[in-house]
């Protein structure tokens, strides 16, 4: 083989790793999430059932519910918005300091401006973890969350 047909060879493949790779980091950058309206839930449970797990073998409950999709039931503890306009639903039992913490997903975000405390409300998001604080209460942390269904 002549060495300009060498280059040749090495000059292509060079080109398809350097085309491969550049489209693959374009899709990656635009690559939007589901929607969670879209995804069926993996667990359904109540607010106070998923709290109590966690509390009691966070290990246990962090690999059964990590980056699952979960229906939590409870009632609406607190709203919070935060400085850029983003709700997030506390859920739990008013008698705890712990709470399910679900953070609206931005499609999703004018849904819990009509909330009010008290209300029972089934909201379905990703399970993202579990901050735990003996003091001022733990919470589970759910994200990209959506209302699901709400009684008054």
């Amino acid at each position: 083989m002549t060495r300009k047909k060498k280059w040749l060879y090495i000059s292509s493949l060079f080109a398809v790793a350097i085309t491969s790779t550049a489209i693959y980091l374009y899709k990656e950058y635009n690559r939007k999430n589901i929607d969670t309206a879209e995804l069926e839930p993996d667990y359904t449970i109540a607010a106070s059932a998923i709290i109590k797990e966690f509390e009691t073998d966070q290990a246990s409950a962090s690999k059964s519910y990590s980056n699952k999709t979960i229906l939590v039931k409870g009632f609406v503890k607190d709203i919070l918005k935060d400085d850029h306009g983003f709700y997030s639903l506390m859920l739990g039992d008013t008698s705890s300091m712990s709470s399910v913490k679900c953070s609206m997903d931005s499609l999703h975000n004018n849904e819990a401006a009509t909330f009010r405390k008290g209300v029972y409300a089934a909201v379905k998001g990703v399970c993202a973890g579990f901050n735990a604080d003996e003091l001022l209460g733990s919470d589970v942390i759910l994200v990209r969350c959506m209302i699901e269904k709400a009684k008054q």
